[in-house]
């Protein structure tokens, strides 16, 4: 059974306690046991954090593009290793895992050639005989708090810029995948980095994320995860007015209009909705549709569903794997039973197996398909996080697109059309993040920005050369002649 250290200023450090880590789909299943940090140690992160950053803000390009380049390639070489780890922790199946692991060994690359790319300007004042340079200098201490959905692409896209840009690491990931962090932590123990700069404590928020965000050496806080919490650490950085960058929620629209190519909307759909089991910030949990359109795209939907096959996340020909604990199963469950409480039919799914045909018990649950929804449901207006999406009708494209914008929520909105004038407007008048035109609202590429507006996303955005906005500060330095 593999067993998991906190790496703390260059060393591996044995918790105060440890927790196992459960394959969700084979719950007999132990992966390993994992330290558990206490305030102490994750004071002593911080401490080592700071006393590191001094030397590695001053730090030259090229020994930051040598440890993130190495990272990646480590990360690439062993995409098949690390993806069944992942798998098998997470429950997402085995090719959305590896493809994770390859797309955050992606991610060291990109900013490892980020670390050789960071400019400045050199202007002329308006006053004579003086030169203005303005330059970009990292933040500081940072800590990274990461979700279980994607453990290890979003450590990814948050550790390797805020190393690349010269700031010092505490990674806290999720409870629930414990393996994928390590593994990921132990990669980056070899890799060159002066002891201090990067640290992972692994632990409960509730135990030691107030080192994390209140100690007055921490300038800044990303964190990926829910509204609710995300809001508290956002009230708990402003109050002492450290930088903060925050992705939470997501209730994405996936539009689809009269003059939609049907298979390719029922393809957006399927991957959209149900793949990685729903449980994707960038999921399209509801499908708003025109009226023309709605029940022929209803029917071959569950179609298409029926052909899905739901199983252990690593078994060959698995299309969804399990949820990832019993927690999240219970929450889907319920919103399934409210969603018909309140008027909806389930057209499809939602149907919990607490075992596959080879007798593991799992969390398992088919994607569940609930129509004759309206904007005023508690299913439209909430996230549910699971294999879990529901159709809302439609009288035509400006109705639709007032539907898909009606939403607390702005991360991700989608539209499938053969109409070049309504994915033009739609493109400028959808109030989300990121816009998808025939293309499913989950999936996205790592060198440009991700982020949404209103209630999903707070702060800069992450990736891409934008991820500069949040792990650096802006100096302007004046020089008379």
């Amino acid at each position: 059974m593999a067993q998991g250290h906190n790496f703390i200023g260059g060393e591996w450090v044995a918790g105060a306690r440890s927790v196992r880590n459960i394959n969700p789909s084979d719950t007999r299943d132990v992966i390993g046991e994992y330290a558990q940090a206490d305030m102490a140690q994750a004071r002593a992160a911080v401490d080592a954090a700071a006393a590191a950053f001094p030397a590695w803000s001053l730090s030259g390009p090229q020994q930051r593009f040598d440890v993130l380049d190495k990272a990646g390639s480590e990360i690439l070489a062993r995409s098949a290793e690390l993806g069944d780890l992942l798998a098998r922790e997470e429950g997402k199946t085995l090719p959305e895992a590896v493809g994770e692991v390859v797309r955050a060994g992606q991610i060291f690359k990109f900013f490892a050639g980020e670390a050789l790319r960071q400019r400045g300007e050199l202007l002329a004042s308006v006053r004579p005989g003086i030169g203005v340079e303005i330059t970009r200098e990292p933040l500081g201490v940072v800590s990274l708090i990461t979700p279980w959905n994607f453990p290890i692409a979003i450590p990814a896209w948050k550790i390797a810029p805020a190393l690349a840009f010269g700031n010092c690491v505490v990674f806290k990931p999720a409870e629930l995948v414990p393996g994928s962090a390590w593994a990921l932590a132990d990669i980056l123990s070899r890799g060159g980095l002066p002891a201090g700069v990067f640290n992972l404590v692994m632990g409960s928020g509730a135990e030691i994320g107030s080192a994390l965000v209140d100690d007055p050496r921490v300038a800044g806080l990303s964190f990926t995860g829910s509204v609710a919490t995300g809001r508290r650490l956002a009230a708990a950085c402003a109050a002492r007015g450290a930088k903060y960058q925050l992705e939470m929620g997501g209730k994405n629209p996936l539009v689809v209009l009269d003059d939609a190519d049907l298979a390719v909307a029922v393809q957006c759909a399927v991957l959209g909705s149900f793949y990685s089991t729903g449980q994707r910030c960038t999921a399209s949990s509801r499908l708003i549709v025109t009226e023309g359109i709605h029940d022929r795209f209803v029917d071959a939907l569950v179609e298409r569903l029926k052909q899905l096959k739901v199983d252990d996340a690593r078994r060959p020909g698995t299309d969804i794997g399990p949820v990832v604990d019993e927690r999240q199963l219970a929450v889907d469950l319920d919103y399934i039973r409210i969603a018909q409480e309140e008027g909806a039919t389930l057209a499809f799914g939602g149907e919990h197996r607490a075992s596959n045909d080879l007798g593991q018990p799992g969390h398992y649950l088919t994607p569940a398909l609930l129509t004759g929804t309206d904007n005023t449901m508690r299913i439209s207006r909430e996230e549910v996080f699971g294999p879990v999406a529901n159709v809302v009708r439609a009288r035509d494209y400006e109705e639709a697109l007032a539907l898909a914008n009606d939403t607390p929520f702005g991360l991700s909105s989608g539209l499938c059309t053969t109409s070049l004038k309504h994915a033009t407007h739609f493109k400028r008048h959808a109030q989300a993040g990121m816009v998808m035109v025939n293309a499913p609202t989950a999936g996205v590429d790592y060198h440009v920005p991700f982020g949404g507006r209103k209630g999903s996303s707070m702060g800069p955005r992450e990736q891409g050369s934008h991820a500069a906005e949040f792990y650096t500060t802006v100096k302007t330095a004046y020089t008379a002649a």
